[in-house]
């Protein structure tokens, strides 16, 4: 190999490192969205921290392992859609996002047994709802309205929610009543056996 054609290769494998490099740190400086701990397999972020994790801290949060979710690797799971009519407005919209199931399944949740989820909102609001209802009602993690992206402020970062309009439980109930097990702004998922 002559000096010219080391130099390019060197040059070359070193804005490759970089590159790769730049993409790790964006990996890891993306914020996390989702938290979900409790009867999972699967860690990737350490324990609760008093000191750090401060809304969980005040809404009673504690875990010793927790797998947690960017934007990125929410969008990476498979989406479903829904078009549910929704109490603030009374209008269908299009709502999509992975299911909760698969959510759970990325995070390592076993199957095993009664499992309650107690969904946590930022503004506190916690619904528990057992697996196999939130199952049996295809309920997801909404990440888009309308094909735009849930903006925290609004109804995000994310919200567990489910079409109402379509489950027996729900339809016939008046529309300020249908989503009380619909958490918006949804951040925290705790698996526990019921």
């Amino acid at each position: 190999m002559n000096k010219r054609d080391f130099l390019s290769a060197s040059a070359m494998m070193g804005l490759l490192s970089a590159g790769l490099a730049r993409t790790a740190n964006a990996a890891v400086s993306s914020p996390v969205l989702l938290t979900v701990s409790g009867e999972i397999h699967r860690s990737n972020r350490g324990p609760f921290d008093p000191a750090f994790d401060q809304m969980m801290a005040k809404h009673g949060i504690r875990f010793v392992k927790a797998f947690t979710f960017d934007a990125p690797a929410l969008q990476r799971l498979p989406a479903v859609s829904i078009r549910p009519t929704l109490e603030y407005d009374g209008r269908v919209h299009a709502l999509s996002g992975p299911l909760l199931e698969t959510v759970l399944e990325a995070a390592g949740a076993g199957t095993n047994g009664a499992v309650l989820l107690g969904l946590r909102a930022v503004d506190g609001y916690q619904a528990v709802v057992s697996r196999a209802d939130a199952g049996s009602y295809r309920m997801m993690v909404a990440t888009h309205l309308d094909g735009q992206p849930l903006a925290l402020g609004g109804l995000g970062p994310q919200w567990a929610v489910f079409d109402a309009d379509t489950i027996a439980p729900f339809w016939d109930k008046p529309l300020q009543e249908r989503f009380a097990l619909c958490p918006w702004g949804l951040y925290h998922i705790d698996v526990r056996r019921a």
